[in-house]
């Protein structure tokens, strides 16, 4: 009998990977006895997007083609504008998620300090929407942005239109 219990608790362990890449890998799901709620895993990057731009010092998401694509999707009519995905990879189980960010800083800001505060609000902003439990947040800072760009890019704007 106590075989049997062994048995039965090894298949139950190892059953919980099996599904996890046997079933649609970008869905997340908890089953209750009064029905089942799944969550794409495309709502938790969208969250952890959200939470990470929420954070002052944070310029903007994503790798230097990632905010090239956006400021194309920017310009196009009826485009979605930036995306609130763009530089966000998560990685889901059942019960647990990884988060990767790809972030710009603000000149000045502590990097450091920085990376402490989107890293807390990205955990507790996915760990309370979705019942997930935040394994880790990488955070990769790609790049500083200098308030200097922001001059020379409305210098060639306002120069460039014709009256």
């Amino acid at each position: 009998m106590a075989q049997a219990n062994e048995t039965q608790s090894t298949q139950t362990g190892t059953s919980v990977p099996e599904s996890r890449t046997g079933g649609s890998p970008d869905r997340l799901s908890d089953e209750t006895s009064q029905g089942r709620t799944s969550i794409a895993a495309s709502v938790v990057q969208k969250i952890a997007g959200i939470a990470a731009r929420e954070i002052s010092g944070v310029h903007s998401m994503g790798g230097g083609v990632s905010r090239a694509f956006g400021a194309l999707r920017e310009r196009i009519p009826g485009g979605s504008g930036t995306s609130s995905t763009s530089g966000v990879q998560v990685e889901v189980g059942e019960k647990q998620t990884a988060v990767d960010l790809d972030i710009v800083v603000e000149y000045g800001a502590s990097i450091v300090d920085l990376a402490r505060a989107v890293r807390r609000n990205v955990i507790t902003a996915v760990e309370r929407m979705t019942g997930l439990e935040v394994i880790e947040v990488n955070i990769a800072v790609n790049d500083i942005h200098l308030p200097s760009d922001d001059d020379e890019s409305s210098e060639s704007e306002a120069s460039s239109r014709v009256e």
